[in-house]
């Protein structure tokens, strides 16, 4: 017998399996990426966020406690980049 739950969890299956998403991974992982630095073995450390005015690249250093900048632009923050 089925009851309320059996029903809604078979249904819930049957939705999740009907979802038809186009997800690029590559470029999902590329995104992810962009403000953090790899240190090996599958561990990341955030970076800075700071565009340099050479190139417009992010400084690339480690940020400042739980900032988006590093202690060089931690100021950056409170005003316009």
């Amino acid at each position: 017998m089925n009851t309320r739950s059996k029903t809604n969890n078979l249904n819930n299956i049957i939705n999740i399996n009907n979802i038809n998403e186009n997800i690029d991974f590559d470029e999902a992982s590329k995104a992810w990426r962009q403000n953090k630095k790899h240190i090996g073995q599958g561990h990341f450390k955030y970076v800075c966020i700071k565009k340099t005015d050479t190139d417009g690249t992010n400084c690339g250093k480690a940020c400042y406690k739980d900032s988006l900048y590093c202690w060089t632009h931690r100021g950056c923050n409170k005003k316009d980049n």
